[in-house]
């Protein structure tokens, strides 16, 4: 198969820092797109990738799933996107698309195994999948999304990740007028999360342990701000239908499984390293359920990007150029960016 060479940014170690590099990106098949990379997210996933701390990273490796770009090709068979279209891609990149989770639209869940858009075995190509770190991408026409007319089009490339990771158990938990909503946490995808509660028309509560974020909290939408480390705030804080928990430091969550209603849920969304214990009187008491998720199918993603346009929901971000990665990877361990990074690629 013929194939083509492009700029990318990525790691060829653990330790060692980012730097530019040369790729290969396979021809445009007939059922394939092809895009001009114009904005890339920052998910902190990409940085456990890069670190190798999931054991799971191939060298080198080029991250990035939160992509955006411009249509330059298509494939003879594509009929759905024409050059110049405005597009994005996301985590998923190939899936069986015979099972029974991917013929129900929910190929997150594709009992083969789904291909992600970086650092996977490459199925067509052969290798390992490159991200959206680079100049160009190709992907089959199915796992490629159409990207509404954002005004700010940086800001919306966060959605493709952490977007969908927060939208898909809120609207599955049917966070909807009346119910009362709490979401742990305030960072990359805690921020989008309360925004997209709000606007399904929830009640929203964020607990944080950061007495410095009420406000910003309240400006992004939150009802109600309680500061976890506070006894009377939580004990006075109404009860929760579901909180949406998207920590990924070690925490607590009995705290929260107890803030919860009869039969609510307390859903992780976050990842953190270690396991988490969770005591049975806390869950058996109400009936409550200590449940994950994990992004959505493709219909569901494009489905989010068209809630988001309508109601005007971005992510709060920072645009940086590509040579500044390193240190937007530093600062993003230390909890350093509200709330988002996002490469612009044409300084790649």
């Amino acid at each position: 198969m013929l194939k083509t060479h492009i700029k990318a940014y990525g790691a060829i170690s653990s330790t060692e820092p980012m730097r530019e590099m040369i790729i290969e990106r396979r021809a445009v098949r007939p059922c394939d797109v092809e895009f001009e990379v114009l904005y890339c997210g920052i998910c902190h996933s990409d940085l456990h990738s890069i670190r190798n701390d999931w054991g799971t990273a191939v060298y080198p490796e080029v991250p990035g799933h939160e992509i955006v770009g411009r249509v330059t090709k298509v494939g003879s068979d594509v009929t759905i996107f024409k050059t110049g279209d405005i597009v994005a891609v996301g985590c998923i990149v190939e899936s069986c698309q015979c099972c029974h989770y991917c013929q129900q639209g929910e190929e997150q869940f594709c009992e083969e195994g789904i291909t992600f858009s970086f650092n996977s075995p490459d199925k067509v190509s052969g290798g390992m999948t490159y991200g959206g770190f680079s100049k160009s991408y190709v992907c089959e026409d199915k796992y490629v999304l159409n990207m509404p007319a954002f005004k700010d089009l940086a800001s919306a490339a966060p959605l493709l990740c952490a977007g969908i990771t927060v939208y898909s158990p809120l609207k599955h938990w049917q966070a909807t007028e009346g119910k009362n909503i709490g979401i742990l946490g305030m960072g990359g995808l805690g921020h989008l999360a309360i925004k997209i509660a709000k606007a399904m028309g929830a009640y929203v509560t964020v607990f944080t342990s950061s007495p410095s974020k009420t406000e910003d909290a309240k400006r992004l939408g939150a009802d109600t701000v309680v500061l976890s480390s506070d006894r009377e705030q939580m004990k006075a804080c109404k009860k929760q239908d579901m909180i949406l928990d998207t920590v990924s430091a070690n925490h607590d969550v009995n705290r929260y499984i107890n803030m919860l209603k009869v039969d609510g849920s307390l859903v992780m969304v976050g990842l953190p390293a270690d396991p988490l214990k969770v005591g049975a009187f806390n869950i058996v008491h109400g009936r409550k359920s200590f449940s994950g998720s994990n992004i959505g199918g493709i219909a569901e993603t494009q489905e989010m990007l068209d809630f988001c346009y309508k109601h005007n929901i971005v992510a709060e971000t920072e645009i940086i150029d590509i040579k500044d990665v390193n240190r937007a990877m530093e600062r993003l361990e230390k909890g350093d960016v509200k709330y988002r990074f996002v490469i612009d690629m044409a300084t790649l």
